[in-house]
């Protein structure tokens, strides 16, 4: 079975989405079960006791989590990292039954085929301290957009879902209410929207709840959404 949540933070009343009560389906999940969260995962932040607690308290439980990069996450610590591979793509095992999935790679997971792509701009950054809480990571480089449109043209740009934080141009409008702002994640992912079959998007970071009218696109925050 394989699950979608939105945006942790790293924060104990976020991560209560997934206990027993809120998650009761979680009781009968094995290790071959998963929980994707779509991004600001937030737990490798400071490498604290409190921190490594909570990551313990993941790996203790029955499902493997595995989750993307959002905008709020300590890239500097976080490729301290070894890079592995897994499922056929690139990633970091923070622990055992942690992985955290990079960004432009492709899993085949119980037969299924996964796309993700982290990041995302913060819009507070200035109120930030760069590499404190604030990394100018949180946008993808030249060769990661490179290497996911890479893996697609392998995958004959056919998957079943995508995975990612941020979201393409004119669903950005209707979740501000106003023409947004694109960056270039922005157009990268309505370069996707024109190139690539797929079956459904995921994404978070808007703090919703929804699926658009085209039924294709789900922004998802406390929901966890069984697909399989």
């Amino acid at each position: 079975m394989i699950f979608v949540t939105g945006d942790t933070h790293g924060l104990r009343e976020d991560l209560v989405k997934l206990n027993t009560v809120n998650f009761p389906k979680s009781k009968e999940l094995t290790k071959t079960d998963y929980v994707i969260i779509c991004g600001d995962f937030g737990l490798v932040w400071n490498d604290s006791k409190g921190e490594k607690r909570w990551l313990q308290k993941l790996k203790d439980k029955k499902f493997t989590t595995l989750w993307i990069d959002g905008n709020h996450e300590n890239f500097n610590l976080l490729e301290q990292y070894p890079v592995s591979e897994w499922k056929g793509g690139k990633v970091h095992f923070i622990n055992d039954s942690v992985i955290h999935l990079m960004r432009g790679q492709i899993y085949e997971i119980e037969g299924l085929k996964f796309f993700t792509f982290g990041g995302a701009q913060s819009v507070d950054k200035y109120h930030r301290k760069e590499n404190i809480s604030w990394w100018k990571e949180e946008m993808p480089s030249k060769e990661e957009y490179e290497e996911g449109l890479k893996n697609f043209e392998k995958h004959k740009w056919t998957v079943d879902y995508i995975i990612t934080h941020d979201c393409c141009s004119n669903l950005k409008d209707i979740l501000l209410y106003k023409n947004a702002k694109r960056n270039e994640l922005n157009k990268f992912f309505d370069l996707i929207e024109t190139k690539v079959n797929y079956k459904h998007w995921f994404f978070g970071h808007y703090h919703e709840e929804r699926t658009f009218q085209d039924n294709k696109h789900t922004v998802i925050y406390n929901d966890v959404i069984e697909i399989t």
